[in-house]
């Protein structure tokens, strides 16, 4: 990431509550990739093995093949997916070249492992997370 990389993951909602130290962890694990415009960054139905937070450019989120949402810098991707193993519940394609900073599923488990508090406030977020999909499949 960027030379604010701690600052940039504070941002991104399920980080939102981590002290700079634990930010300086999660940021020490990610790795920086890049992806063409029209790449599949995840496809629905497949086992989820990485969480991606979109440093640069867009995609777009397509469940059963509607269009149900895009994606910008600060987004993130694949929480729920590496939490619980379950299938990646859509497809997300680049709209644009993009950036974006991973954690793989080994690395993502172990920053859990390592500190209950990130686990903690990592595992909030993704409950928010999976709130606000919920209320969006009934509005």
């Amino acid at each position: 990431m960027a030379k604010n990389t701690d600052q940039h993951l504070k941002e991104i909602p399920i980080f939102s509550e981590l002290t700079k130290k634990e930010l300086k962890t999660v940021s020490r694990l990610m790795t920086e990739i890049t992806a063409k415009e029209g790449k599949y960054l995840t496809r629905e139905g497949d086992l989820g093995r990485e969480f991606m937070v979109i440093s640069e450019g867009t995609a777009v989120v397509r469940r059963n093949g509607r269009k149900i949402a895009t994606l910008g810098p600060g987004d993130f991707l694949g929480e729920l997916a590496v939490l619980s193993g379950a299938p990646r519940t859509a497809d997300v394609i680049a709209s644009s070249d993009m950036v974006l900073e991973t954690l793989n599923r080994r690395e993502f488990m172990s920053l859990l492992d390592e500190s209950a508090s990130i686990a903690k406030k990592v595992l909030i977020g993704a409950v928010k997370r999976l709130h606000e999909l919920d209320s969006s499949k009934t509005s």
